[in-house]
């Protein structure tokens, strides 16, 4: 199950990859038709707003799994155990309430909108409102797991990081290990 789980966000991070790269050679191309030869691609400016909702979206989740998301635990940290502990399924609650809106809306309009067309492409704007779905039904998942192992002490709130307090920090999660060295010993 693990190895599904870990294909699937790789998968999101490849499409994230593949959307980004979409956006800037249709932005980038329509610019150029433009100033060049005074001609433009019609469908640019809306395909590039639907890819970009849709890599907003699926990068919040990718940033969920990940505990990517910037935050401030400072409070969790000087709180006692318990409490510490309740502090974080209560704001699991708020965050599981706060997603379920999200789906249910997305689901709504999603509906409501199967049968209207985008102005320039014609393409659903179903698609563009299911971005939303695409969020929170794994969101959901990841905050139901996260409570459920935080809920039975399989994550020890008072050790873990649940959130980054910068950018910085987030950056720096991605970096290999300085390696020990001669050089290290000297100091």
């Amino acid at each position: 199950m693990s190895r599904i789980i870990d294909f699937y966000f790789f998968a999101l991070k490849v499409t994230i990859a593949l959307l980004l790269a979409s956006m800037v050679v249709l932005v980038f191309g329509n610019v150029v038709l433009r100033y060049a030869f005074n001609q433009g691609i019609t469908v640019s400016e809306e395909l590039s707003r639907m890819f970009f909702v849709w890599l907003t979206f699926l990068g919040a989740v990718v940033a969920m799994r990940e505990h990517g998301h910037l935050g401030v635990d400072s409070l969790i940290k000087r709180l006692p155990a318990r409490a510490a502990k309740a502090a974080v399924l209560c704001g699991h609650a708020l965050m599981l309430y706060a997603t379920w809106l999200v789906i249910s809306g997305s689901w709504t309009q999603t509906l409501i909108n199967l049968h209207v067309g985008a102005p320039a492409t014609g393409i659903s704007m179903a698609f563009f409102y299911g971005a939303g779905l695409a969020f929170g039904i794994p969101a959901f998942l990841i905050l139901l797991a996260d409570a459920f192992a935080i809920a039975t002490g399989r994550i020890d709130v008072t050790t873990t990081d649940l959130v980054r307090e910068s950018e910085d920090e987030a950056a720096l999660d991605n970096l290999p290990a300085p390696a020990l060295g001669p050089l290290s010993a000297k100091h």
